[in-house]
């Protein structure tokens, strides 16, 4: 059976939180999980449809 690398990054963190702090948790994980792909092109190419008119209909 093939554990998907959600359930190992899972496990690690319940590991992890029962030895450290949150605080220390979250700056572990803000350590190792710095994302990947180019999130600056990726969010011009879903956002270019998008308005000005149509954001404003959206929050009134």
């Amino acid at each position: 059976m093939k554990i998907t690398d959600g359930k190992v990054q899972w496990a690690g963190i319940k590991a992890g939180s029962k030895n450290i702090s949150a605080i220390e948790l979250i700056r572990y994980l803000q350590k190792v999980d710095s994302g990947s792909g180019d999130y600056v092109r990726e969010r011009q190419t879903w956002q270019q449809d998008y308005t000005v008119d149509m954001l404003l209909s959206v929050v009134d």
